[in-house]
């Protein structure tokens, strides 16, 4: 018997596993939620995947049906024998025992092509991993992940909905963006208290924009979401500029200094920035 024919909740009674709180771990027992999240993210025997927090290998063991080879990033010291016990001898496995946010992704990927990151994130670390596999450059073709409810739909947001935000506005610059499925509590043990969403991020060959300065861009779209009623006035007034100057780059960008933030598309925001750029 593998893997695949042993259900989530049989491997957590035969190692008598405990489940840490405070790393968010629930694990799938809904068989059909890893094969979705493996025909989502397109996973091909020519594709390097990283999985990371792997739990008992659930999901893991569907990716090892179809991916050239598979590298699990999994913190929990306790589930490394487990995971070395059931999947450890399959010869396209390799386990990292490390805080994923720690990690050096280039090592493993080295000078692979096909690079996809699939994972059943635990909630507190969703945010942290996206920021980290975005702006540190890694050389990924895909991010098929499953999150909370909220935070896919706020990556998945347009302008002038109550979710857009500078996180959508992130990765929307680096990524397009995918909804794969909803996945409800009880498909996982223990039960979250809230919805999840497997969503997929395709890494755009060249950001959604160009822009003169980036670092600024980005501190344009946080200042003018810090406060979500704020206008884009008071968001950004204290950006480094003068009245006068700060003045003229809104008048140059044509955009309305009293309106709020989660208007203004990602094209509208990078015309901004490059204005108060050329100021500075």
């Amino acid at each position: 018997m593998n893997l695949q024919d042993v259900k989530t909740s049989e491997l957590v009674k035969k190692y008598n596993f405990k489940f840490t709180k405070s790393l968010g771990q629930n694990f799938l027992v809904d068989t059909s939620v890893p094969r979705d999240i493996v025909e989502g993210a397109e996973v091909s025997d020519d594709d390097l995947v990283i999985e990371i927090g792997p739990g008992v290998g659930t999901l893991t063991a569907q990716l090892l049906n179809r991916a050239k080879r598979v590298v699990a990033i999994e913190l929990d010291d306790k589930l490394i024998p487990i995971l070395q016990n059931e999947i450890g001898n399959n010869p396209k496995f390799e386990l990292i025992h490390e805080d994923a946010l720690k990690v050096d992704f280039n090592k493993i990927i080295g000078d692979e092509e096909n690079v996809k990151l699939v994972a059943n994130l635990p909630y507190y670390v969703t945010t942290p991993i996206i920021i980290k596999m975005l702006k540190e450059g890694y050389n990924f073709h895909s991010l098929t992940i499953m999150i909370q409810k909220e935070v896919a739909e706020r990556i998945n947001a347009e302008p002038g909905h109550k979710d857009y935000g500078a996180l959508s506005l992130l990765v929307q610059y680096y990524c397009n963006t995918e909804i794969i499925r909803k996945v409800p509590p009880q498909c996982f043990i223990p039960r979250p208290k809230v919805d999840s969403i497997v969503i997929r991020l395709d890494r755009l060959k060249e950001p959604r924009v160009r822009v003169q300065n980036e670092k600024l861009f980005f501190d344009i779209i946080r200042n003018s979401f810090n406060m979500r009623r704020k206008t884009l006035w008071n968001g950004i007034k204290n950006i480094g500029l003068s009245k006068e100057k700060l003045e003229l780059a809104f008048e140059k960008a044509d955009i309305d200094p009293k309106r709020r933030g989660e208007t203004l598309s990602i094209e509208e925001f990078a015309v901004l920035a490059d204005k108060i750029n050329e100021e500075m």
